[in-house]
């Protein structure tokens, strides 16, 4: 096992953390964690170990809807158990490189994107099935948004150099957390998360138009950075 001594704790985080910004509620818990246990992996998981094990964590989420929808309600708490296991791979996969000083940054920004895409596509095909009527409208509606939200990050990336999964206070770990509630009320109080459903595409979609508007905020400060350096250039 990789089990560094107590006192490298914030070089641990440094280390990890240092290919990209976070802002979300729970970074200062999600990355102590993150430190302890990367420290604690065995030599033989890999990162393409945890990006799959990310991946069978959504698949048990969109499956927990099917579960629910044909056999009983109760099961969409597996879909709890599937969140905690994406995490743990989400998470860990492309901190562990960094960890193992091992990074492969554009193999794994590639991978890590396009795994996160197939995984809300899951879960939002999961809720179309459980959902009834025009309601499966709504699981479209979140996939449609979430992976707009993904698009304005790679474009982020593009003009500011700087990669973060986050739009302010909210980031991947903030939304589990919302759905696995959503899912706990669900189980409390059938056909809620219908509403919770309309409620969580409609705070989706207030945060893309306000991080479309920063973003071409930025795009067009570029522009005119970009402007100002080609005629500083012919200039000379």
């Amino acid at each position: 096992m990789d089990i560094e001594p107590n006192n490298t704790k914030q070089d641990t985080l440094s280390k990890i953390t240092k290919d990209r910004q976070r802002t979300n509620l729970f970074k200062e818990i999600e990355h102590k964690f993150i430190v302890f246990l990367v420290e604690r992996l065995p030599s033989w998981i890999t990162s393409d170990m945890l990006t799959g094990i990310g991946l069978f964590g959504s698949l048990i989420t969109g499956g927990s809807f099917i579960l629910a929808a044909y056999v009983n309600r109760y099961l969409l708490l597996l879909g709890i158990l599937g969140f905690i296991i994406n995490w743990f791979g989400d998470s860990l996969d492309g901190r562990l490189a960094y960890y193992r000083n091992k990074p492969r940054k554009w193999y794994g920004f590639s991978l890590d994107l396009s795994v996160d895409w197939i995984a809300i596509i899951m879960i939002g095909l999961g809720f179309m099935i459980y959902a009834d009527g025009n309601l499966k409208l709504l699981g479209f509606g979140f996939t449609v948004l979430y992976g707009f939200a993904m698009i304005m990050t790679l474009l982020r990336y593009k003009f500011t150099d700087k990669y973060s999964i986050d739009s302010g206070l909210f980031g991947p770990t903030e939304v589990r957390i919302i759905i696995s509630l959503v899912l706990i009320l669900e189980i409390l109080l059938e056909d809620s998360i219908l509403y919770s459903g309309a409620v969580i595409c409609i705070a989706l979609l207030i945060i893309d138009i306000i991080d479309f508007i920063k973003l071409l905020k930025i795009a067009d400060e570029k522009d005119k950075q970009e402007k100002q350096e080609r005629e500083l250039h012919g200039k000379q």
